[in-house]
């Protein structure tokens, strides 16, 4: 009998456990994880227009070799290659002198999972205008912290309104997660989301293959079709 009621309160203690930690948007994967912890510098938006969110506390770290270490305050984004111009942006400057932009975006990873979210940031469109594409510029390198890269085509960035995210959730991007810039590739598979921007290049190699694109993922990446070539 009093084996009988040690499971029982056992059992109501998970079920009270499992109910606090739903509430805070974390999972018992998240407090067994060996993973370093995820912390946000606000309360997340789940819910946004009539559309459940994704928590950033369920996304997976899929980094090539852990997420790199960023000092914020020497870090900027460089603008190079086909331009009239070469820029560079610190983070401060890429949240105040450009209009932020916000969609509701789902991430397809090739892993199988998928997450829809807030995404908030500056258009890529902006940015390229303030370089001054030369005409036989006909494709974007990305460039990350961790030496990852991904190419996508001049047309597609633009035509799209192809964001960089700064925020997530309508909070800051978590560093595990991309901080200070992600790409929000819509419509293109989880390997061109690349993390971590810190250089955009542009090219006249419509054939550039970056890092999962030299390893035989399609170089399209187009979500209608497979990723691999």
């Amino acid at each position: 009998m009093d084996l009988k009621r040690g499971f029982g309160v056992l059992v109501v203690l998970l079920l009270a456990v499992s109910m606090f930690l739903n509430s805070q948007n974390i999972s018992f994967g998240d407090i067994f994880s060996n993973d370093t912890p995820v912390t946000l510098d606000g309360v997340q938006i789940l819910e946004y227009e009539g559309k459940d969110l994704t928590s950033i506390l369920n996304l997976r770290d899929n980094s090539i070799s852990g997420p790199p270490e960023i000092d914020i305050v020497s870090y900027t984004l460089n603008i190079n290659g086909l331009v009239g111009q070469e820029l560079s942006f610190t983070y401060d400057e890429l949240r105040t002198r450009f209009n932020p932009y916000t969609k509701v975006v789902t991430l397809h990873c090739v892993e199988g999972w998928d997450a829809t979210m807030l995404w908030e940031g500056v258009l890529f469109k902006d940015i390229a205008g303030m370089a001054g594409i030369k005409g036989e510029a006909d494709t974007v390198i990305f460039h990350a912290l961790d030496g990852y890269t991904t190419a996508l085509s001049l047309d597609y960035l633009i035509s799209n309104n192809i964001m960089l995210a700064y925020k997530l959730n309508g909070v800051t991007l978590p560093a595990k997660y991309g901080f200070p810039l992600q790409l929000v590739a819509e419509s293109k598979w989880g390997y061109k989301w690349i993390k971590w921007v810190s250089q955009i290049e542009f090219s006249d190699d419509e054939n550039y293959l970056g890092t999962w694109e030299r390893q035989g993922y399609s170089n399209d990446a187009d979500l209608n079709k497979g990723f691999f070539d």
